[in-house]
């Protein structure tokens, strides 16, 4: 549809301060990914974001990542993503409960939340631009609990890699995330499956 001319000026300053005219190609390819923004003329402005994550060429079989982010997990993140999440297990919530009724004697970290936080510390350095999806997890094990003040390193090795038959220029690859806490236990251990761009050629 027709936008106004005042909306058109400012997305025309935007892409004067670092996006590309409508007809502008990117000379590089292989450190960029392409994204394309609607023009007010109705064609597509090509922009170039960079790409930390990797490409189906990079990601082979044995491959391990140990990534550079860690967070700590408190209790507002716990509490929120459980409420956020219409969960109202007693476990997560009831500091009272899991002092009196529990074997861990405070509340336990959600493990939703510490699955999430796994993949997403490993995005920066494997997804981040070059996957298309993710496909599904095959497996999420949570071998010790994890707790307000809790500090979590992830590593990720690859697992498994193909070129898709039906999708030219993508493949499938497995990963498994591992996570541990601030002394080296054992806390999460994910597989999963996404659908990843190989590198892009030059048209």
């Amino acid at each position: 549809g027709r936008i106004g001319v005042g909306r058109r000026r400012s997305f025309d300053r935007l892409l004067g301060r670092g996006g590309r005219t409508c007809s502008d190609r990117p000379s590089n390819r292989d450190t960029s990914l392409i994204t394309l923004a609607q023009c007010g003329t109705g064609k597509l402005a090509v922009m170039d974001r960079p790409v930390t994550g990797k490409w189906l060429e990079e990601l082979t079989v044995g491959l391990v990542i140990p990534h550079a982010l860690r967070r700590t997990i408190t209790e507002a993140d716990n509490v929120f993503f459980t409420t956020m999440t219409m969960n109202p297990a007693w476990l997560h919530l009831d500091a009272d409960y899991a002092a009196k009724e529990t074997e861990f004697g405070k509340p336990l970290v959600n493990s939703l939340l510490t699955l999430g936080m796994v993949v997403g510390i490993s995005v920066h350095e494997t997804t981040l631009g070059t996957t298309v999806a993710n496909l599904g997890f095959d497996k999420a094990d949570f071998p010790a609990p994890l707790f307000h003040g809790d500090t979590i390193r992830v590593e990720t090795e690859v697992m498994a890699s193909r070129e898709s038959s039906s999708r030219p220029g993508q493949g499938i690859v497995t990963f498994e995330h591992r996570a541990f806490n601030q002394n080296d236990v054992p806390v999460c251990r994910a597989v999963r499956n996404a659908l990843m761009r190989a590198r892009p050629t030059s048209d």
